[in-house]
């Protein structure tokens, strides 16, 4: 009740467990914090911020036009209400290696328990198109530095994101991967992955984790957990698939009232209002102080 119970600190100390223990994890993105909600409800381990997903949710395309300020709030809301870890998409840090060091403190004091840098140049582009230009090695190497420099929680998880295999090939992004290892990068997130022999081959080839993108229509296929877990894949992301279940059921909901005039026939598939009460713990806010706070349930719409 009135948010997370779990400290940042804690939610990051719990980041850097899961990503030292045997299992592979689950991060689905979440679209806003009831989302985020829901996912900690369901059992999953983390929740995942996409800035594809927030950037469409805005109605704008994923090529950097959001600023730190509005993905910090975005993630702030989120963080708030989920005793999970929050990891987030920070795309390309904001500016140059200062920028990228201010970036890691406002996620920090937002409550985010870890964010990923990529290696593209900005204006930068989704993951899984074509067309994507990135910087050089040693350029990003500079970013991760910044990045750790200015950390202070230790736990923080910083996650460098190589977009690198689409123009330049799978063994020079193993080696860009290893130069951001050394860089100080917790979690190498190799994007756009053709099979699970390229995920196998970058797990074998760095000394830190890796992750897997799960997105839809992709240059992924979708493999499962298991398969990841044997190829040695420790963090799995799921950034926009709430947003594409979401606006799916939206668009067909709001055809079938145009077309019929009401929404009789949607009731089956939406969230009923004891599930929605029951996961923003309405109740717990009613017994707060019920001499000050007095939200009854009853006649509510």
């Amino acid at each position: 009740m009135l948010g997370a119970t779990a400290t940042p600190a804690e939610r990051r100390a719990k980041f850097r467990e899961l990503l030292a223990g045997d299992q592979i994890v689950q991060f689905p993105g979440a679209i806003n914090p009831i989302n985020a909600q829901i996912i900690e409800q369901t059992g999953f381990e983390g929740v995942y911020i996409s800035g594809g997903a927030f950037s469409a949710a805005m109605g704008l395309p994923d090529i950097g036009l959001t600023t730190l300020t509005e993905v910090a709030d975005h993630g702030r809301n989120i963080a708030g209400v989920t005793n999970l870890p929050t990891f987030i998409d920070a795309d390309t840090g904001w500016g140059e290696a200062m920028n990228v060091a201010r970036t890691i403190q406002v996620f920090e004091d937002a409550g985010i328990s870890g964010m990923h840098l990529e290696d593209q140049v900005n204006p930068k582009r989704c993951g899984h198109l074509d067309g994507k230009e990135v910087v050089t090695a040693a350029e990003m190497s500079k970013r991760i530095k910044a990045a750790v420099k200015g950390r202070r929680d230790e736990n923080f998880v910083i996650s460098a994101r190589t977009d690198s295999r689409a123009g330049e090939g799978l063994d020079a992004a193993i080696d860009r991967a290893k130069a951001y290892v050394d860089a100080g990068a917790d979690l190498i997130f190799p994007e756009a992955m053709r099979d699970l022999s390229e995920f196998e081959k970058f797990a074998s080839s760095v000394d830190v984790p890796i992750l897997a993108n799960m997105t839809e229509f992709g240059k992924s296929e979708l493999f499962t957990t298991e398969q990841l877990a044997n190829v040695g894949v420790k963090v799995v992301i799921y950034p926009v698939t709430t947003l594409r279940l979401a606006m799916g059921a939206i668009k067909s909901g709001l055809q079938t009232i145009r077309d019929q005039g009401t929404q009789v026939d949607l009731l089956e598939g939406m969230q009923t209002r004891a599930d929605l009460y029951d996961t923003i713990d309405y109740a717990a806010y009613n017994d707060f102080d019920a001499a000050v706070f007095n939200f009854s349930q009853e006649g509510h719409q």
